[in-house]
């Protein structure tokens, strides 16, 4: 960052006006964070940081769920798997990057959010090129293990708006940027299965030839320049380098036109009054800063590298386990219900009607992904809204509630489905409509979640995202092995809700911070 710099200034959150859509970014002087979010402002570097972000995710899913929208029949008929097979490679996968969300964290931490999410791009690029060789059971297992590396770029994804949005709309920013990245898991099953369809219909490949062709064509191009445009367009921090990070700003020359009761900086009190200015920004030390204003911990915390003593701190913490086990039941039932769905109405529907394809069922099941366009923002932005007259704890009891909705219905499709799936007579209506109230449940949760995140550990948020980022892959895996070991699909289902509702009981009493 220059030595000087000219910025747009608050010293509390300013009402919501549409304008900021489009305007520079309105800054708390205290941290850098916006109070804004310039969606359409690309000269802006926080327009850019959460642009780039989400499309960093959101591109990573065109690899990591490029498998599930073609086993049901092509790579399943291909490699002549079982079933036991097939669910074996989508508990590898999703082991894989419950590992990798770990060890990101502390990355994330130390280089910085952009940084890692390229390098994670780059590296997934490398597997995803090589999907074609596989050839049987345990090749898929080491090349999906590989490509799972990509679901770590979650927790950059995360971090890197967590670094760039003040805690009045971080809730916002992580459930947006999360939720439209999450979108990428319903693009890939309309992208992999038309492309392939048209591989076999218009060009007459053979279906052994037109899954391999397709990973080539779409995931590894799109990663690799991807990973360019954040290495090239992306910005570190608010305040520049990741190194500089620990600089707060400090306002001199301030042209407040706000009465002196607006300018009494209270979070606390949530003062809603506004004080737009032109400031010159110098660096000086985080310490220094702190001394002359007061703000929550929130507001001046900046990630710092990772200790052994800070690491078991925070695994140790109750408030760290919150989350993460709350993302567990939400993320875990998303990717559950990605990585099975497709499958199960396949095996319902095609033998009574073979018109109902494998592209028909990875269709329907791209509507469970495509929902995050809505419910995650969603669900992250009523966080915030609560945040305003609850505090954190308001947070809280609305991830949980997500969680025991979804829960309920959980329980409800599962019971419907174990009954009719035998006799044949399961509606494709209902399970629809039924599955994708469990989805829209799990993913306001999980914008929900991330709305709390930043709240439980300031310090280290980088590790802190990794952490609850690999629990939702262990939600994940824990869900596919129940289907790995349980074939009635319906009772998989309603195990599940039992799980969900235990682990949100178990978790509400966690006491959070207030703000």
């Amino acid at each position: 960052m220059p030595s000087s710099k000219k910025l747009r200034t608050s010293q509390a959150p300013p009402p919501f006006q549409w304008s900021h859509l489009w305007e520079p970014a309105i800054v708390n002087p205290v941290n850098l964070k916006s109070y804004t979010i310039p969606l359409f402002n690309l000269k802006d570097p926080y327009a850019r940081a959460f642009h780039l972000s989400w499309l960093g995710f959101f591109v990573a899913f065109l690899s990591w769920f490029a498998f599930p929208p073609l086993i049901p029949d092509a790579i399943k008929s291909d490699l002549k798997l079982t079933n036991a097979q097939v669910g074996n490679s989508n508990v590898v996968a999703l082991a894989a990057t419950f590992v990798v969300r770990a060890m990101v964290g502390p990355l994330v931490d130390h280089w910085g959010p952009r940084k890692v999410m390229a390098g994670i791009l780059i590296l997934g690029a490398i597997p995803s090129g090589l999907a074609g060789t596989a050839h049987n059971a345990e090749t898929l297992y080491a090349l999906r293990f590989f490509i799972g590396i990509l679901g770590a770029s979650f927790v950059p994804c995360q971090a890197w708006t967590s670094a760039f949005f003040d805690k009045s709309r971080v809730g916002t920013a992580n459930a947006f940027v999360g939720g439209w990245g999450n979108m990428g898991g319903g693009a890939t099953f309309v992208i992999m299965t038309s492309l392939f369809q048209t591989l076999t219909t218009t060009h007459g490949l053979t279906k052994h030839i037109a899954w391999r062709v397709a990973f080539v064509i779409v995931p590894v191009p799109v990663l690799l320049g991807v990973a360019a445009m954040i290495l090239i367009f992306g910005q570190d921090h608010p305040a520049g380098r990741w190194s500089d990070r620990h600089k707060l700003a400090n306002s001199t020359g301030l042209q407040d036109k706000s009465t002196s009761e607006e300018q009494d900086f209270d979070h606390k009190k949530g003062s809603k009054g506004t004080a737009d200015a032109v400031v010159i920004i110098q660096p000086v030390d985080a310490e220094d800063e702190l001394a002359q204003i007061d703000a929550t911990v929130v507001d001046v915390a900046v990630n710092k590298s990772l200790t052994f003593g800070t690491m078991i701190e925070i695994i140790t913490s109750p408030l760290t386990w919150l989350p993460a086990l709350a993302y567990l039941t939400t993320f875990g039932v998303e990717l559950a219900i990605d990585s099975k769905m497709a499958d199960v109405l396949f095996s319902l529907y095609n033998k009574r009607d073979p018109s109902f394809t494998q592209t028909t069922a990875g269709y329907y099941t791209s509507i469970f992904g495509f929902l995050n366009i809505v419910t995650r923002p969603l669900g992250g932005y009523l966080g915030d809204v609560i945040y305003r007259s609850f505090g954190t704890k308001g947070k809280k009891i609305w991830t949980v509630l997500c969680g025991l909705i979804m829960g309920v219905t959980l329980l409800a499709g599962g019971f419907y489905l174990q009954k009719n799936e035998m006799n044949g007579d399961a509606r494709l209506s209902i399970l629809i409509g039924v599955f994708s109230v469990s989805a829209i449940f799990s993913e306001l949760g999980n914008g929900a979640n991330f709305a709390m995140v930043p709240h439980c550990n300031a310090y280290n948020n980088g590790f802190m995202s990794g952490i609850v980022g690999s629990c939702g892959n262990l939600g994940g895996i824990i869900f596919a092995l129940v289907f790995r070991f349980q074939t009635d699909a319906g009772k998989g289902f309603w195990i599940m809700g039992i799980i969900c509702l235990a682990i949100n009981v178990l978790i509400s009493p966690i006491h959070v911070p207030e703000s």
